[in-house]
């Protein structure tokens, strides 16, 4: 069972940046495609960013431009840069395959995005 463990968020101000980080467990990392998902309160999970094993990325409209995923697969690590951060941005973030989210979820990293 692969389990993920989140980190790297907090509270930042408009205009701000934060670099989440998710380790997975277990082997045969490289072969997933990876994304990043965010729950806001009262709303639905949505998967913001994803990358391939081949490193191609993609990533919802809102965040185009601002936010960059990415993987190190000796690490079986995904990273979420994020900048340029509005209110929002602020949810609770996670990883996990995608699509679709074939593991079970981590804690995940909550993000505040307020002055």
């Amino acid at each position: 069972q692969v389990q993920l463990v989140e980190s790297g968020g907090g509270l930042v101000q408009p205009g701000g940046s934060l670099r989440l980080s998710c380790a997975a467990s277990g082997s045969n990392f490289r072969i997933y495609a990876m994304g990043w998902y965010r729950q806001a309160p009262g709303n639905q999970r949505e998967l913001v960013a994803r990358i391939r094993s081949d490193g191609k990325a993609f990533y919802i409209d809102s965040v185009k431009g601002r936010f960059t995923i990415s993987r190190d697969n000796a690490k079986n690590t995904v990273y979420l840069q994020m900048n340029s951060l509005k209110p929002e941005d602020t949810a609770v973030y996670y990883c996990n395959t995608a699509p679709p989210a074939s593991w079970s979820w981590g804690q995940g990293t909550q993000v505040t995005v307020s002055s």
